[in-house]
């Protein structure tokens, strides 16, 4: 029977002289693979502690990649402390106005605007007529 431990145990080892990973529910010591990562002891490295199931999946790991897994086989890793994902929701946005101007405004300036006309209208009439008389 596998030895079973928990997140705060394999949590402990991540550094380049202790390695090890979670992957599908598994742990793996990869301190002696850590030279020869294709993709460089860093990577392997940021995934200690957590989950790295996603991390390894997004790779597309070779056949030939998965079938070395085995020797680098530890135990189980106990699901109660691998803490559940959270699917992120946003939050609720409050209305947002575009015009960013009151209404109150807006019904100012539709009576005012058309006065300003009229009045410089009456003023050219007046001026006008001033001077040709």
């Amino acid at each position: 029977m596998a030895k079973v431990f928990t997140l705060e145990e394999v949590s402990k080892h991540n550094s380049n002289k202790d390695c090890w990973l979670i992957i599908n529910g598994k742990v793996f010591d990869v301190t002696k693979f850590l030279e020869d990562h294709p993709g460089g002891d860093d990577v392997l490295i940021s995934s200690t502690g957590k989950d790295a199931t996603d991390d390894f999946e997004d790779v597309g790991h070779s056949t030939t990649a998965r079938a070395m897994m085995d020797e680098y086989y530890v135990g189980d890793i106990d699901v109660n402390t691998i803490p559940k994902k959270v699917k992120y929701t946003p939050p609720k946005q409050p209305y947002y106005n575009q015009d960013k101007t009151s209404d109150f405004i807006i019904r100012i300036l539709q009576f005012l605007v058309p006065l300003v006309i009229l009045g410089l209208a009456v003023a050219v009439r007046f001026y006008t007529k001033s001077e040709s008389s």
